[in-house]
């Protein structure tokens, strides 16, 4: 019985191992993490694809509990720490409530505060039931002085209920992909499950500043509201200090609660290149925000390697008509690269004309550009042709040779 019972546990500790390996294998699989050898970039194949520069984690010296450092156009991230650890978001919730009121809203309509509204909590625009004023207004006041009475006046106008409201919410942050975030309110005052993550704002907020109006409201230092017909008016400030004291700084949104502590989504461009920086729980959002927008400036080139309107090369299509036709990249195909590491930097090629048999469709895929550091590919985008390719005939052979 001994010798039976001897060999049973060592089943049982080989089986273990095996769940071990197989969980760590799974987890590989489903990260899909992937590490160019030699290149130090770290590619994570997900939703969105994540790229990592090196040694991302060794920037300025960073208290706050999550922050990230991405550059705007191309998402990669310079900086990283527990940029995926679930966060109170606080008031940076409303650069979302901003995104859907502008996609989903009429900024000419008229906004009638309910009782509900004007009662909320927390900062704001001193709303009284009643008060009506061009969802514009509302929207700016909202932004600038942060007004959680005018975010769920928003809320209601535009969807019914602030319910509703935070589903369009929810929805749209895993359009943008933002996979690691639950919102239960419009304004980020305490609430079950309301949740964001340093990473996730930082997608939030790239996809927010490619619309004008909400770059044009969260650079702005200070702006009078007005209700409508003129029945009063009152200036609001921009809560975001770094307008005043950072060069370059055109955004975007502060957050303050108990929970979440002090909060920062900050943005800065200089030299065309832009940065998005988000510290959570910090103990000084201004200096650590300044601090890695500064670290991206100083120490990140941006790169165009390749432009969506522009050809990369020309393909020869033996059997088609034409027989040779210029490919585009899908879209801009951009690197960040450390300062002084430029030249470790290449532009790639890859084509497969053999794929081609005509007739072809515009927007074909025949290949991909792609970026390579050290030797190793980091980036591709690909490759397409936009033009219709007949196959070649007699007809065709004949008109010419009649040219």
């Amino acid at each position: 019985m001994r010798t039976i019972y001897y060999l049973s546990k060592r089943r049982l500790i080989l089986i273990l191992v095996a769940l071990v390996l197989l969980i760590s294998l799974v987890k590989g699989i489903y990260f899909g993490r992937y590490l160019p050898a030699g290149s130090d970039y770290k590619k994570i194949e997900s939703y969105p694809t994540l790229i990592y520069l090196p040694e991302y984690t060794s920037g300025p010296p960073i208290e706050a509990s999550a922050a990230v450092l991405v550059e705007a156009v191309s998402g990669m991230i310079l900086y990283a720490k527990n940029e995926h650890s679930r966060r109170a978001p606080a008031s940076t919730t409303k650069i979302l409530t901003a995104v859907v009121t502008l996609e989903v809203g009429d900024l000419r309509e008229v906004v009638t505060v309910s009782r509900q509204a004007a009662a909320t909590g927390g900062s704001s625009l001193w709303l009284k039931t009643g008060d009506r004023m061009l969802l514009s207004e509302l929207l700016k006041g909202t932004l600038l002085r942060s007004g959680n009475d005018g975010c769920v006046a928003i809320a209601q106008h535009i969807a019914g209920t602030e319910k509703a409201f935070v589903e369009l919410m929810n929805r749209k942050a895993k359009e943008i992909g933002a996979l690691n975030t639950n919102f239960r309110n419009t304004h980020g005052l305490r609430a079950p499950s309301h949740y964001t993550t340093a990473f996730d704002l930082a997608q939030i907020t790239r996809y927010a500043m490619h619309n004008p109006e909400f770059a044009k409201i969260v650079s702005t230092k200070e702006e009078m509201i007005e209700w409508h017909e003129g029945k009063r008016t009152a200036v609001v400030r921009n809560t975001n200090k770094l307008l005043w004291s950072f060069a370059g700084a055109d955004g975007v949104k502060t957050g303050t609660t108990n929970e979440a502590g002090h909060c920062l989504v900050a943005s800065a461009t200089r030299d065309g290149r832009k940065f998005i920086a988000v510290v959570l729980n910090s103990p000084n959002r201004w200096s650590e925000a300044s601090r890695l927008l500064e670290y991206g400036f100083n120490h990140f080139s941006l790169h165009l390697l390749a432009k969506a309107d522009q050809p990369v090369t020309q393909i020869r299509i033996p059997t088609g008509y034409p027989a040779q036709v210029q490919v585009y990249p899908r879209e801009n195909l951009m690197a960040v690269l450390p300062v002084g590491k430029e030249g470790f930097a290449q532009r790639t090629v890859s084509l497969d004309p053999q794929i081609i048999v005509p007739p072809v469709r515009p927007g074909t895929v025949v290949g991909k550009v792609s970026f390579c550091y050290k030797g190793e590919e980091v980036d591709a985008v690909d490759l397409l042709i936009l033009d219709w390719i007949e196959k070649d005939t007699w007809w065709h052979r004949l008109w010419r040779r009649a040219r």
